[in-house]
């Protein structure tokens, strides 16, 4: 019989991100966040190929970065309440770590497997982050779909891409509980 870590199976079972515009001051500093950065760097990571990094978005950077999603936003076209939600993502956040999906070459290693470890980083953060104590929420949104702004606000190569953006800090406000999947809906057992 496995040895069951309880606290972290009730952890898991109840946890729930913050929406970001809950969350405030005081955020992590860097020796608390080098906690968090570690734990999430313990994904699953098949060939060892640590096909991602982390960018960590400071205050500045991110009113740099909610500047150019206003102006990239009116460049594209984009209908003002969906510019508004964008900016807001970075003008109104105090700290954000941007997973940063980086594909390597390896001819054993699928790049969807190497897209999917990214993934795994940034659920690895977001619950690192919650365990912690803070509040956090992983979320993406339009500016990272854009290639002048992937490339002009954070530097990104043409192969890189955003995975997600952990927005970390004190949270301000309970989140109330959503729907959760019905597993008699969506599991399929196979026996045979």
């Amino acid at each position: 019989m496995p040895h069951v870590n309880t606290a972290a199976m009730s952890f898991l079972l109840a946890r729930r991100s913050h929406p970001a515009r809950t969350l405030g001051l005081p955020v992590p500093n860097r020796e608390e966040l080098g906690v968090l950065l570690t734990a999430a760097a313990r994904a699953p990571d098949h060939g060892k190929l640590e096909p991602w990094r982390f960018m960590v978005l400071a205050r500045p950077a991110l009113e740099r970065l909610a500047g150019l999603a206003a102006a990239r936003g009116a460049d594209l076209g984009i209908e003002p309440e969906r510019i508004a939600k964008g900016v807001a993502q970075y003008a109104e956040a105090g700290l954000a770590v941007a997973v940063i999906a980086v594909p390597r070459p390896d001819d054993r290693i699928p790049a969807i497997e190497q897209t999917l470890s990214a993934g795994a980083v940034c659920l690895g953060l977001l619950n690192a982050a919650l365990a912690a104590g803070w509040g956090a929420a992983w979320l993406t949104g339009w500016p990272v779909y854009d290639a002048v702004f992937r490339a002009e606000g954070l530097g990104l190569g043409p192969a890189e891409r955003v995975a997600g953006l952990v927005h970390i800090g004190t949270a301000t406000a309970a989140p109330q509980d959503r729907p959760r999947p019905d597993l008699a809906r969506i599991v399929t057992w196979v026996e045979a």
